[in-house]
């Protein structure tokens, strides 16, 4: 059975498989907050059924500098395994992801949200998510990775149904990836207008690891492209114009001559 990391405040080995039951209806927000709180705006782009899952494409504008959160919102009766990568990187382990079911994920509760702020560096704590360059983005500095830049990447993986006694099972945490070789050359080439998530400030972040057997295929898929303002205006995702005139400050024309006016 696959170990899974839920925010919590001490650490719990839960040694028996889970009971079987039905699954029921809902579905799964994310959202992408900042440091206080604030929702940012998100422009949806695709929405389409794969593999039997629901994915959501949509794009998020980046302001440089400013730290965020991920905030996932569980709207089904069952608990959920999330994995979550940003950047292409698992954002417990730092693992390279392709959101599959063997991947570290943390457990969202029936009808609870959990909110996410950065790279898990240990049990209890987590080094904050901030908008920056490509180059200084902990993908590319630490793993000299830039496949999946800009990608904040969401799989939502229902509990595997199981029926039968418990039994007892052993279970031992995924450890972390070692970093790569420094990556400071391929990071300093990567286009500065592109963004990334950097490695911020340590927060203290509590969690319990608790045993978590998920389905094979994930029932929900959410992807957010975030970009600078100036990269989606180009794109024509965001309608961008020059501020509009100042009627009492910018010199504009002549004073018109009134309809119908006649000169004598």
């Amino acid at each position: 059975m696959k170990t899974a990391v839920v925010t919590l405040f001490s650490i719990i080995c839960l040694m028996s498989a889970a009971p079987g039951f039905a699954h029921g209806g809902g579905n799964v927000d994310v959202d992408v907050v900042t440091e206080g709180g604030e929702t940012l705006h998100m422009i949806p782009h695709k929405n389409y059924e794969t593999g039997g899952a629901h994915v959501f494409k949509k794009y998020l504008e980046a302001k440089k500098g400013q730290n965020y959160g991920i905030v996932i919102r569980n709207n089904t009766p069952d608990r959920i395994g999330v994995v979550i990568a940003v950047d292409g990187r698992n954002i417990i382990n730092g693992s390279a992801s392709n959101l599959r079911t063997g991947e570290a994920m943390y457990i969202v509760n029936p009808y609870s949200s959990e909110r996410l702020d950065g790279w898990r560096t240990g049990k209890n704590t987590t080094h904050q998510f901030y908008f920056t360059d490509a180059g200084d983005s902990y993908s590319a500095r630490t793993f000299s990775d830039s496949s999946a830049m800009g990608v904040i990447a969401v799989a939502a993986f229902r509990e595997r149904v199981r029926y039968g006694y418990p039994k007892e099972r052993s279970m031992q945490q995924a450890p972390a990836p070692a970093a790569g070789a420094p990556a400071r050359d391929e990071a300093q080439g990567l286009n500065s207008e592109k963004a990334g998530t950097g490695f911020g400030d340590e927060r203290y972040s509590p969690t319990v690891t608790v045993a978590f057997e998920p389905e094979g295929t994930p029932f929900s898929k959410t992807l957010i492209k975030y970009e600078w303002r100036e990269a989606l205006c180009g794109k024509g995702i965001l309608r961008c114009r020059p501020d509009d005139r100042n009627r009492l400050w910018d010199d504009s024309r002549y004073a018109p001559f009134p309809p119908g006016y006649v000169n004598r």
